[in-house]
């Protein structure tokens, strides 16, 4: 199991081959052979024997800040699975198997682009002729992305740039009938990122920052680089594997954004403009963007398990899906096949209604 504890006040000590968590008077042991990750939070209290117990089982241990981002971890300073793993991930970046990632991932992300699109023309009956151009090209860009060449002779450069143009063309497509669904005072022509020229696209930068913090959180937990990517791979200090990751994710906060502004629940007063000319969220809209991130984050999905051949699905929340996703990769690249998915348990879990 993953074990989370986040309890303020917390502690975490070690009892021969058993991790100790107590919280004032009630505690728990558990065998560190159980144990995959510890996620610690600010304000818990452990001990170097705790470090040293997690180095001696190959335990990561993630440290948290109160908003449950990574900032540090500790792992074994020998060849353990982290160092083989990020080992492997680096000579993935410059071969075909990050290649076959990335055309996954990306291929992922214009199948809900398109998923999205098809939902949205089903509630708009007699649109057939707005939203069918943008769904017939992402459709293609899907075809030639799969149909990519990798011929030995083929630089690794080429295959990513052959990406990132059919990706582009999709795009272009899908956020030009986007951009004509929100009420009149919110609708856009393009895309803006830094800086957010619109309220919309002000509110799915916000969006997105929300979910690289979440890509980023599952690529450590999962033992993998976050610097290392296999798309974006040419700006150093840049968390690339988190840019290439969010990819096939994206989808949720274009569900959310799109229909809380085609929903009418966003209003002129949400948003403001600095003095650069770029648009901010207002308290109100961070609030109500959260909220409804949050509650479609919680929501069961059936996920195809990686490693089985037979297609089948494990009900998990839409959140875990991020996790799953970079334990699969951590694995693929180790050649390590698992059945299960991680199991994430936090300390309320193990002391119940006491």
């Amino acid at each position: 199991m993953q074990l989370v504890i986040n309890t303020f006040g917390a502690s975490l000590t070690r009892n021969g081959e058993l991790f100790r968590i107590k919280i004032k008077d009630r505690k728990v042991e558990l065998a560190a052979k159980k144990i995959q990750s510890l996620l610690i939070t600010t304000s818990v209290h452990f001990s170097s024997d705790v470090i040293l117990l997690a180095i001696e089982q190959n335990i990561d241990i993630v440290l948290l800040d109160k908003y449950g981002k990574p900032f540090g971890r500790f792992w074994d300073g020998k060849m353990g699975s982290t160092a083989a793993i990020r080992r492997a991930q680096l000579e993935a970046s410059e071969n075909s198997i990050g290649i076959s990632v990335v055309q996954g991932w990306t291929i992922a992300k214009l199948a809900n682009q398109q998923a999205f699109l098809e939902e949205l023309l089903g509630r708009r009956k007699g649109q057939e002729s707005f939203f069918e151009p943008a769904i017939a090209t992402i459709a293609n860009s899907i075809l030639e992305i799969e149909n990519i060449n990798e011929a030995a002779n083929c630089a690794i450069s080429d295959l990513r740039n052959s990406i990132m143009g059919y990706e582009g063309t999709a795009a272009c497509a899908y956020w030009q009938v986007i951009g004509k669904l929100p009420p009149e005072e919110f609708r856009f022509k393009n895309r803006s990122q830094h800086p957010a020229l619109d309220p919309f696209n002000a509110m799915i930068n916000y969006a997105y920052g929300v979910l690289y913090s979440k890509v980023e959180k599952a690529c450590i937990i999962a033992g993998l680089d976050p610097f290392i990517g296999f798309l974006h791979t040419d700006n150093y200090n840049k968390k690339s594997l988190s840019f290439d990751l969010i990819e096939p994710f994206r989808y949720i906060a274009d569900n959310v954004v799109t229909k809380l502004f085609t929903g009418r629940r966003c209003k002129t007063n949400m948003f403001y403009k600095e003095s650069s000319g770029s648009i901010t969220l207002e308290k109100s809209a961070k609030e109500i963007l959260i909220n409804n991130l949050n509650e479609y984050l919680d929501e069961s999905v059936r996920y195809k398990i990686k490693s089985s051949k037979t297609g089948k699905t494990r009900q998990i929340k839409r959140l875990a899906t991020i996790q799953a996703e970079a334990h699969t990769l951590a694995n693929m690249l180790i050649g390590k096949k698992t059945k299960e998915l991680p199991q994430v348990t936090e300390i309320d879990d193990l002391f119940g209604d006491e």
